[in-house]
């Protein structure tokens, strides 16, 4: 008894539930998505207060960050393939679970020792989210409103980030660090809540594999059913009956016959799924993309704030507002990007021209040639033209993804997110260290063009293939 991929199964009858179900299913797991960006900013937005509170330099508080997405890169590239095994649902709670355990460590650090241990084990947390995400838009999803899905994920990612500053700095100047660090602990806990409570739009393949085995042994009272013995085993229909019943929502394929059971299929092991996936050089092209796009974002992120006081003049709140108005600008243009995914076939044309214009205004903003009263609109057109790619980036990746592979894959290439993410602040903040100015914006803006460069090779790799 198997799970029927909406998404890869074609397109099914539009019906009005089928719609609703949908759209809460993007509903949550954009919500648990958010909560994922909304941890990877919460070390970086107590930078000050850490610093003062232990004797930081900027070195060991850029470790904490570089430990936490190196754990987190570890962790995705073999995250992907327990969601393809177990199920996205146990995984996401484990993950969430983690961000509770590490925001609490911060917020009884009594040391940098427990400061580094809560960024490694939040990084094991952030490690889950994308494979767990895209399996369940994989599988969940109906294909017409597949770009809608990439669209939300990503706009609920920037939200999280725009979320995060205000959120700490908020409780931080009302009541302290530490009551920061707990605020954050208690949010992720009502994320996880919620995430309990609509389990029934969170199952996978995996997770309804484990329902229907969970069925037979429990009717078979543990022990292997014998071999044409009618007595021994639980029917078709009784373990289709107790699929749905513990999968509520899932699209089930009814057996052909209450007579013959399904066929056994051979599951590869991992490492058979891994040198297969190895093998196509699109992937590596993919792992290289996510690599470049998260090198252009640390620039960004780390360094808009310094960039816009010492090449504009612009104080600290405004350049802080700019930030913040990055991530929205970039958050609208995920919303027309999906539009755009669903107009366009060529998604990689999307994703090239979407990530040069991105880059070529990091440039011009680098070349210190914008008027000051400009600088901050000028970041919030990068951050659009950033975000029209994101959904059409999603689908490119999808057409290079094997079916049954979803959480390989999707961990696999979103492991060079996070080296890209550990790499760019250090590599960003030596250009600073040695005058280089303007270097992170022009670093940015070259990591933007090459992966827009990548994009088209990975949309070529994709055609030869036949996909």
């Amino acid at each position: 008894m198997s799970a029927t991929p909406a998404s890869w199964a074609g397109d099914a009858s539009d019906t009005p539930q089928l719609r609703r179900q949908d759209w809460l299913t993007i509903a949550v797991i954009g919500i648990a998505h958010a909560a994922s960006h909304f941890f990877q900013l919460v070390i970086p937005s107590l930078y000050v207060p850490l610093a003062q509170a232990f004797d930081l330099d900027f070195a060991r508080l850029g470790l904490l960050v570089s430990a936490f997405y190196v754990v987190s890169g570890l962790g995705q590239a073999s995250s992907g393939f327990v969601v393809d095994r177990i199920g996205a649902r146990p995984v996401l709670w484990f993950g969430l679970s983690c961000f509770v355990a590490a925001a609490i460590l911060i917020g009884t650090a009594t040391g940098y020792g427990m400061l580094l241990l809560a960024a490694c084990v939040g990084g094991v947390g952030n490690s889950v989210f994308h494979p767990v995400d895209y399996s369940l838009i994989n599988h969940r999803i109906s294909s017409r409103r597949l770009g809608h899905a990439f669209s939300a994920h990503g706009l609920t990612g920037s939200l999280g980030w725009a979320l995060a500053p205000l959120f700490i700095a908020t409780l931080t100047t009302l009541w302290g660090w530490r009551v920061a660090a707990f605020g954050v602990a208690v949010l992720v806990v009502v994320v996880l809540a919620l995430t309990v409570f609509a389990r029934g739009l969170l199952t996978s393949p995996g997770t309804a594999r484990k329902a229907a085995h969970s069925a037979n042994s429990a009717a078979t009272g543990g022990a292997p059913a014998a071999a044409g013995s009618a007595s021994a085993a639980v029917s078709p229909a009784q373990a289709d009956a107790a699929l749905r019943a513990a999968t509520p929502g899932e699209q089930v394929v009814p057996p052909t016959s209450v007579d013959e059971p399904a066929p056994a299929v051979a599951t590869p092991t991992a490492m058979e799924t891994l040198r297969a996936l190895l093998a196509k050089p699109a992937l590596w092209g993919a792992f290289l993309f996510f690599a470049c796009t998260s090198i252009a974002l640390s620039s960004v992120q780390n360094y808009t704030i310094p960039l816009l006081h010492d090449l504009y003049g612009v104080t600290a709140i405004l350049a802080s507002s700019a930030l913040s108005g990055y991530m929205v600008a970039s958050a609208i243009g995920m919303i027309a990007g999906g539009f755009l995914v669903s107009a366009q076939p060529h998604v990689e044309r999307i994703v090239a021209i979407s990530l040069v214009l991105a880059g070529a205004t990091l440039v011009l903003l680098a070349s210190g040639s914008v008027p000051a009263g400009w600088a901050a609109a000028v970041i919030m057109v990068a951050g659009f033209c950033s975000g029209v790619a994101a959904p059409s980036r999603d689908m490119l990746i999808r057409r290079v993804t094997p079916k049954g592979a979803v959480g390989s894959v999707y961990g696999l290439v979103y492991c060079g997110m996070d080296v890209g993410a550990a790499v760019g602040p250090m590599l960003f903040g030596l250009m600073l260290d040695v005058g280089m100015l303007r270097g992170p914006w022009i670093g940015a803006g070259i990591a933007f063009v090459a992966a827009a460069l990548l994009a088209q090779w990975i949309a070529l790799n994709a055609r030869r293939a036949g996909q």
